[in-house]
């Protein structure tokens, strides 16, 4: 008898198996349909501000015009939950255990529709010196640059990762998982480079 034990332990064992590889392939499925809402959205201030110099010779300063102007950069950042693998997550009867790829962001405009010249303290002409639409150009482009280059120091990721989690714990309870435990695979905020070529301001 103790053959049919043995075979009957090996039966129950594959179905366990197999309905835990039936359950986490659900699980990835109702998470991947959930990738668009995995996704939160920053506005960011940004005071744009500049100056040009007009020198006779080197070293006199003859007048220095001045510019001020307040903009918006819109960022949108996420967790891609399409990359979601049977491999990353972890099942224990009423008990899942989820690693979840880092955030990235999804989306960055900087709409000129949001620049507003600061028109009481911006100073743009003065003597033989005035700021050109190209001057205005190129501060703008420094301040994207300068907002693109401190991403990573805005709280993106963490305010991301708790919103993913909030997400995630309550799709999960709603499948009968009663402990949830989500970790990421870094903290690292994933940023496309955009190199963004500046023309030279006119003289």
């Amino acid at each position: 008898m103790n053959w049919l034990n043995h075979i009957l332990f090996g039966v129950i064992m594959i179905f366990l198996l197999a309905c835990q590889k039936e359950d986490r392939g659900l699980v990835v499925g109702k998470i991947q349909q959930a990738s668009d809402l995995a996704t939160t959205e920053f506005t960011v201030e940004k005071i744009v501000h500049g100056t040009k110099t007009k020198k006779l010779a080197w070293f006199i300063k003859l007048s220095e015009a001045r510019f001020l102007a307040y903009s918006q950069a819109k960022i949108k950042a996420g967790v891609d939950l399409s990359q979601i693998e049977e491999s990353d997550i972890q099942i224990d009867g009423r008990k899942i255990t989820l690693e979840l790829p880092p955030v990235k962001i999804v989306n960055f405009s900087y709409p000129p529709g949001s620049f507003q010249e600061d028109t009481v303290i911006s100073d743009p002409r003065a003597f033989l010196n005035s700021i050109s639409v190209a001057d205005q150009e190129l501060f703008f482009r420094d301040a994207e640059l300068d907002i693109r280059n401190n991403l990573e120091y805005m709280g993106i990721v963490e305010t991301t990762q708790n919103h993913t989690r909030t997400l995630l714990r309550q799709l999960l309870r709603s499948l009968n998982y009663d402990e949830v435990y989500i970790s990421f695979s870094s903290d690292e905020l994933l940023i496309d480079k955009v190199n963004l070529t500046q023309p030279p301001a006119d003289d």
